[in-house]
């Protein structure tokens, strides 16, 4: 059975730091694309970062470059999020999904066919 796991998320201060992780079970990590999304309180779920199956090519949303850092451990089949200098705009319900069939690394929700169940973060002080 394909799942995924998100883990990692909680209350920071702005300018804190937290890592998500995603934790894979049912299937190798390394064969599929992974994204990280995020949704806000009445906005629509938009692309943060992803990284490409195999050869680990990443991509990050404007909002975030410089500041979020995406990874893989394929021992571990975990895929993290490492997000600095958070803002209260980043505040979210954060998720991570996969894509058996994108051969790059592409921020689009319908090319993802695996979801986890998201995990909140807030950034307030």
């Amino acid at each position: 059975q394909v799942q995924l796991v998100e883990s990692g998320g909680g209350l920071v201060q702005p300018g804190g730091s937290l890592r998500l992780s995603c934790a894979a079970s049912g299937f190798t990590l390394d064969d599929y694309a992974i994204g990280w999304f995020r949704q806000a309180p009445g906005k629509e779920r938009e692309g943060v970062s992803c990284i490409r199956r195999r050869y680990g090519s990443t991509s990050y949303a404007d909002s975030v470059k410089g500041r979020f850092t995406i990874s893989r451990d394929n021992v571990k089949n975990m895929v993290y999020l490492q997000m600095n200098s958070l803002k209260p705009e980043d505040t979210a319900v954060y998720y991570c999904a996969a894509s058996s069939f994108l051969t790059t690394c592409v921020m689009s929700k319908p090319m993802y066919d695996y979801w986890g169940q998201g995990t909140q973060v807030t950034v307030s002080s």
